[in-house]
Parts: C-alpha cells; sequence; structure tokens
C-alpha cells in the first residue's frame, strides 16, 4: 500500500492509495461494492446502514478519539472497466474513487479520496493536526488492505 496525502487547506484533503489484492478483479469488485459487508473485513468500519438501494451510512473509528459518519452514494460503477465512484456526505464531503487493474494473478486497487471535513472537531484542529489525520488515515488503509486480503483468501 502506498499513500499520500495533500490539502487544500480549510479541510480539504485528496487521499492516494494502492492495494495488490491476491484475487481477480471480479472478486476485489464484489467485495468493494458491498458495503454491508464491510465490518466482517475491514475493523475501523464499526456499523453500515443501508439508507435506500444506491446508498449507505457508514461508521468509522480509526486510532483517534472520535467517529466520522459518513452517507456513500453510489455515483458511477461498471465493473467491465473495473471503475467505480461514490459521493460522500456527512462528516466528509466529496468523491471516493476505485480503479481496479489485473497484476499477474492479482489486482491492483488504485483509490482516490477527494473529500472536505465535515466534522467540527476537524476542521477547527485541522492545521496542527493533518499530519495527525494523514498517518491515522494512512494506518487504516493499511488495516482495510489487510483485512481485505484475509477476506479475499477465504
Amino acid at each position: 500500500m502506498t499513500g499520500s496525502l495533500t490539502g487544500r487547506g480549510g479541510g480539504w484533503y485528496r487521499f492516494r492509495d494502492t492495494w495488490v489484492l491476491p484475487a481477480s478483479p471480479k472478486a476485489v469488485f464484489d467485495a468493494v461494492v458491498d458495503l454491508a459487508a464491510y465490518p466482517l473485513w475491514w475493523r475501523d468500519v464499526r456499523s453500515v446502514s443501508r439508507v435506500d438501494e444506491d446508498t449507505a451510512e457508514l461508521v468509522c473509528r480509526s486510532r483517534l478519539p472520535y467517529a466520522l459518519t459518513v452517507r456513500m452514494h453510489r455515483d458511477r460503477q461498471d465493473e467491465r472497466e473495473g471503475r467505480l465512484r461514490v459521493l460522500l456526505s456527512g462528516d466528509l464531503e466529496g468523491t471516493l474513487a476505485g480503479a481496479l487493474v489485473a497484476v499477474g494473478s492479482g489486482t491492483r486497487l488504485e483509490i482516490t479520496q477527494e473529500v472536505e471535513a465535515r466534522k467540527p472537531l476537524l476542521r477547527k484542529l485541522d492545521r496542527v493536526a493533518r499530519p495527525v489525520f494523514r498517518i491515522n488515515h494512512a494506518l487504516m488503509m493499511r488495516r482495510g488492505q489487510q483485512g481485505l486480503q484475509g477476506y479475499l483468501g477465504r
């Protein structure tokens, strides 16, 4: 996994991560669009509630002492092209996009998030805590990759 974070200030972030997973693009695609199963493999996703056919609300909590509540609304999804995109609202607003590419006997999943922190605590601490938020995000994504590897290996 690799990750980077750049900010526009004022709570804006762009995260980029790459996960290499030991499964076919179809298996990875099926797993990442099945939001209800996230708590089974990603311990930082504490709960998922279905809002409607295209929207789910996730509660996430990593190492820092706060939870984020985010609604994910399906914007685009094309399994054949290995692309998906969701719109985010709630404590984080913006987009999350994924692109899957077959590599050897596995799949590379490129994840891009462009978000604005809307949670008042995050906005208040943005200027001084941005490096901590970056580390927290990287750890959460590493646990997500590890969890998905195990889930796909079953």
